[in-house]
C-alpha cells in the first residue's frame, strides 16, 4: 500500500477501504471530494475536504473544511499555517515554562547555599508579567521556520511536551537559576548590598537569552536571523529598558528595594544572561549531530 503513488478509476467503496487501511498505519488521512457519493469517505476521513464552487451539498455538509476556491494549493498554505501556529505553542509552552522553573529553582537552591530570600514577591511578579510576557508574546507571532514544509509530519498522538521538552525545561531551568545564583553569590559572601539586584537583574537578562534561542528547536540563530521576528527584537530592548528603570530610577527602587549596580556589575549580569545563548546553541548543535 505505501509503495503506491496513485489508485484510479476507484469507486466510493474502494475509497473508503483506502482510507481505513492508512489510519490503521497509523497516517493522518486527508480525502477530497466533490460529490454526492464522496461524502462517505469524507466522513470517514480525519480531514474531508470539500470543493466549496463544484461540490454538493451533501459533500460539504460530510466535510471538515471546504476550499471556497477549489484551489488544491489552498490545503498546502493551510498545512503550513498549522505547523507554524503548532510550532510556536510548543515556543511559548516551552519559554514560559523554563523561565518558571528557573525562578523556583532560584528560591529553592539559594537558601540552601546559606543565603537570605533570593527574591521577592514583587521581584518574581515583575519577571511574571512583564520578562516573560512580552518576550512570550513575540514567540507566538514567530515567522515559519525554512524547512518548515520540508520536514515529515509529526505523530498524532505525540504529546505538545514531546521530544525532550521536560528535559529541556528542567535542565536549563536549572542552569538559568546556577546563573543567576553565581553572579550573586560572590556580592552577598563580600557584604555587598546589591546581591539581590544582581541576582534579580541576571535572571531577567538570562529569560531574554532564552526568548531568543528558543525561536528554533533545532536551527542555531545564526540561520534563524535575528531581524526576521522584529517584535522579539523591540520587547526585549523595552524590557531591558524597563528592568533598567527599576536599578536606577529611585521611585521604582523603593517599589521593588532595588539597588543601583555599578557599571561593572551591569556588564557582568548582562555577561552572565548572554551566556545562555551559547550554552543553549550548543544544545541544540548536539541534537542536530544527534539526528545526522
Amino acid at each position: 500500500m505505501r509503495e503506491v503513488s496513485v489508485f484510479a478509476r476507484v469507486s466510493p467503496e474502494h475509497k473508503l477501504k483506502l482510507i481505513d487501511v492508512f489510519q490503521r498505519q497509523g497516517n493522518i488521512v486527508s480525502m477530497t471530494g466533490d460529490g454526492v457519493n464522496d461524502a462517505p469517505a469524507l466522513k470517514k476521513a480525519d480531514i474531508g475536504v470539500a470543493m466549496g464552487i463544484t461540490g454538493t451539498d451533501v459533500a460539504k455538509g460530510a466535510a471538515e473544511m471546504v476550499l471556497l476556491d477549489d484551489n488544491f494549493a489552498t490545503i498546502v498554505a493551510a498545512v503550513e499555517e498549522g505547523r507554524i501556529i503548532y510550532d510556536n505553542i510548543r515556543r511559548f509552552i516551552k519559554y514560559l515554562l523554563t523561565c518558571n522553573v528557573s525562578e523556583i529553582a532560584v528560591m529553592l537552591i539559594g537558601p540552601l547555599l546559606g543565603m537570605p530570600l533570593p527574591l521577592l514577591p514583587l521581584q518574581i511578579l515583575w519577571m511574571n508579567l512583564v520578562t516573560d510576557g512580552l518576550p512570550a508574546l513575540a514567540l507566538g507571532i514567530e515567522p515559519a521556520e525554512k524547512d518548515v514544509m520540508n520536514r515529515p509530519p509529526y505523530s498524532a498522538t505525540e504529546s505538545v511536551f514531546g521530544r525532550g521538552m521536560p528535559r529541556f525545561i528542567i535542565v536549563f531551568g536549572v542552569v538559568l537559576s546556577i546563573i543567576a545564583l553565581g553572579a550573586a553569590y560572590g556580592l552577598w559572601a563580600s557584604g555587598d548590598g546589591a546581591w539581590q539586584t544582581a541576582l534579580f537583574t541576571t535572571l531577567v537578562f538570562a529569560q531574554l537569552a532564552m526568548a531568543l534561542s528558543v525561536r528554533s528547536e533545532e536551527q542555531s540563530l545564526l540561520r534563524t536571523g535575528l531581524l526576521t521576528n522584529r517584535p522579539m527584537l523591540l520587547a526585549i530592548v523595552v524590557t531591558i529598558a524597563l528592568q533598567l528603570v527599576l536599578i536606577y530610577w529611585g521611585p521604582a527602587q523603593r517599589i521593588f528595594r532595588t539597588t543601583a549596580l555599578t557599571p561593572r556589575d551591569l556588564a557582568l549580569c548582562f555577561g552572565l544572561g548572554a551566556a545562555v545563548l551559547i550554552i543553549v546553541e550548543v544544545w541544540k548543535a548536539a541534537a542536530r549531530s544527534r539526528r545526522r
